[in-house]
């Protein structure tokens, strides 16, 4: 039998020290990019939040390596790696970590890798992952992991002492598009070699985490202020997450919450990249075109393009591009074009007669910043978003993102304009936080796949990524998910802020073009939009300060609706024309709003508003919002002549209201009971008191011209 070597046979003795642990200073980390993509500064924001010292190979220089996303490749990565190992090769105490960049992030710091590094017993550790690839005939090959785990050899992630990384690397004599994991798996592959240099792969995940073929194994896990990615399946906390093949956008949400991306409470380190604009002075504000698109029927336009007027923005750094699709918005445009036209510094009008589809809009806009080399960004406004944050351009500008944009959605609902994550066929698919998210419970800047509807765009995005080609061109079915499809395949990083409340979306359903003015009927559909329109702004006075008059006894005159309710609903009557004199009195005639197809709205507009206001004037009375009449009433001051025949009385109901419509121009009713009258209401005020059980009424005419007014009568 040989002897021992005589430092094995110390080691056994015990009479050696054993090696001091592996420190800091002694590490030295490497990766690969030719470009400072958002996904390479991601990875530089997360090694410096763990004070790692990386080096980059490459930046700058010319990717020979292939299509690696999409088929074998990355040979250059090991030539570069080589090239780099030259003065290193040589030191015994030096560890070296290669690691991609444009995908991965750090999890945890240098003293956690190296202590887990030391433990493991390797003296070259390769992460591992499920698959064998790029050659499948290789599975065979591999040595069973010891208590399972994942078997085949990933190189996008490994480390080792300089000696023995060189002794692998030395041996690359390939071209740059030939397949680096093929090159590594083959030296691990070879019984001598490996058992030579201690070659190990990382089957548990303890320092590397691959996401392919791993997504339903990995968590976070919710420390007090931190968070960690952790691996359920094996009960590890890995140091390095690495998003490879079709799984980067897991990798993306991953990064909002582990330190270095963003989280719960905001950005760990990424403040330094705000960019401040308090105290900016107006000329040196970034010069910024806001494309408006119109591209269906859409509720409440007027009141979206009057926010535009208030957007607090100096308007000389203010460009317009408004493209309208839709031949009956045309006169709501036309009524505020000229205000528009003024406040900006420059406006451009594309109505329906260019016959352009949404796409080719889109792209015409966002053309128009990019040939203009004083545009620096791009917001994209959808006319059925709802801004109510009049400084959500400055907010949006502050975060500095390439592309970044307000969190919406529709009140009381889930639908918004961003997702949280893809489903295997690239559309919708639900993130773990998405909820939270949408109703405020946790508010940050987060890197999502796909966004809509308002969005910024930077100027580097928009002639970098964005710069060739059309950019919202088919085959989605979708400009916008053209458009993040992309910035996805480009490495663009789609960005949400719910930082502050921004606003909301519109729901576009319901909109009734046959009508005059289809907002009348929103209520069920949008009902902050028609509140905010339709409803009388001193309605919730009603209840703090003494705002009912009582002409007669029991009888209430009040504020319920707008002068601009009363203008549309007069306008629909008018518009309808065919005026009947059934049940009613005095040569009244009416227009029923069921002929107009506004009763429904109507009505619940009556349960919404109502009762709490008949509640207090009537202790007791629980208003059900059931009419049995609602008409447009018109009173002429001489009623035409007609065959003297009694009309037929109202029918019975227990309150009446009257909604006035236009001028009062004198009239009113007589309360022949009590002695009393009770003027005609202006436009938007109503008139409320029990039914012909104890106020019957008679109609008092107006005097010089017609009077308008919206009757109803209700429980019977």
């Amino acid at each position: 039998m040989a002897p021992l070597p005589l430092l094995l046979l110390l080691l056994l003795l015990g009479l050696l020290p054993p090696r001091p642990a592996l420190r800091p200073e002694q590490l030295r980390v490497l990766t690969v990019a030719t470009e400072p993509t958002e996904g390479y500064e991601r990875f530089l924001r997360s090694a410096r939040r763990f004070n790692y010292t990386v080096q980059t190979l490459g930046l700058g220089q010319r990717w020979r390596g292939g299509d690696v996303a999409h088929t074998v490749g990355g040979g250059q990565k090991v030539r570069w790696l080589k090239e780099a190992l030259g003065g290193l090769r040589g030191d015994p105490h030096l560890v070296l970590l290669f690691v991609d960049s444009y995908d991965v992030i750090f999890a945890g710091g240098p003293q956690e890798l190296l202590a887990k590094f030391e433990a493991g017993g390797a003296r070259v550790l390769f992460s591992a992952e499920a698959f064998c690839w790029p050659d499948g005939g290789l599975a065979g090959a591999y040595p069973p992991p010891a208590a399972g785990g994942k078997a085949f050899l990933n190189s996008g992630g490994f480390m080792g002492f300089a000696p023995d990384i060189w002794r692998l690397v030395e041996r690359w004599r390939f071209r740059d598009d030939d397949d680096d994991q093929l090159f590594y798996t083959r030296l691990y592959l070879d019984p001598q070699l490996r058992e030579e240099l201690g070659m190990a792969l990382d089957h548990h995940s303890r320092i590397f985490q691959n996401l392919n073929g791993a997504i339903d194994e990995v968590v976070l896990k919710f420390e007090p202020g931190r968070v960690r990615v952790r691996n359920v399946a094996y009960d590890s906390l890995p140091v390095i997450i690495h998003g490879n093949g079709p799984t980067k956008l897991h990798l993306n949400y991953l990064g909002n919450y582990v330190p270095g991306g963003w989280n719960e409470g905001g950005c760990d380190d990424c403040d330094v990249d705000l960019r401040p604009l308090d105290g900016v002075p107006d000329e040196e504000l970034p010069w910024v075109l806001v494309g408006v698109f119109v591209e269906q029927p859409t509720p409440f336009l007027s009141r979206f393009l009057q926010r535009l007027l208030t957007l607090r923005y100096p308007r000389a750094r203010l460009g317009l591009f408004l493209h309208n699709r839709e031949v009956i918005h045309e006169p709501h445009i036309a009524a505020l074009w000229p205000q528009l036209r003024s406040c900006f510094a420059s406006a451009r009008l594309v109505g329906p007669e260019e016959a352009l589809e949404p796409a080719a809009a889109r792209d015409m806009g966002m053309e128009l910043c990019r040939r203009d080399p004083h545009c620096e960004h791009y917001l994209s406004l959808d006319a059925d978003v709802v801004l109510t944050h009049n400084d959500t351009l400055r907010a949006l500008l502050t975060q500095n993102r390439r592309v970044l944009a307000p969190l919406l959605s529709r009140p009381g609902r889930l639908w918004s304009n961003f997702w949280g994550a893809l489903s295997p066929d690239g559309f919708y698919a639900r993130s773990p936080d998405y909820v939270d998210i949408v109703q405020g419970r946790r508010r940050a800047v987060w890197n999502v796949p796909h966004v809509a509807g308002a969005y910024l765009v930077g100027g580097g995005a928009l002639r970098g990524p964005f710069g060739a080609g059309r950019v919202f061109a088919p085959p989605p079915p979708d400009p916008d998910l053209a458009l993040c499809q992309r910035a996805r395949e480009q490495g663009l990083f789609l960005h949400v802020t719910n930082r502050q409340d921004f606003g909301r979306l519109l729901h576009p359903g319901g909109f009734n073009a046959s009508l005059r003015h289809p907002d009348v009927a929103q209520l069920p559909h949008n009902p902050l939009d028609w509140e905010e329109q339709y409803l009388h702004e001193n309605y919730s006075r009603i209840f703090e300060e003494n705002l009912i008059q009582e002409p007669c006894p029991d009888v209430f005159l009040f504020p319920l609706f707008s002068e601009l309710f009363a203008h549309h609903i007069l306008e629909e009557a008018l518009g309808y024309g065919r005026w009947s004199s059934d049940h009613h009195e005095g040569g009244a005639e009416a227009v029923a709003l069921g002929s107009l197809g506004l009763e429904p709205s109507w009505l619940g507009a009556l349960r919404q508003f109502l009762p709490p206001i008949a509640r207090r004037l009537f202790p007791g009375y629980h208003c059900k919002g059931r009419a049995v009449l609602s008409a447009v009433v018109r009173y002429r001051p001489s009623p035409p002549a007609r065959p003297r025949t009694d009309p037929p009385l109202p029918p019975p109901a227990t309150i009446s209201l009257s909604v006035g419509l236009g001028p009062a121009r004198g009239g009113g009713w007589l309360f022949p009971r009590y002695g009393c009258r009770a003027s005609a209401p202006g436009p938007g005020w109503a008139l409320l008191h029990p039914g012909r059980l104890t106020h019957r009424t008679e109609t008092e005419p107006p005097r010089g011209d017609v009077r308008y007014s919206l009757l109803t009568l209700l429980d019977p």
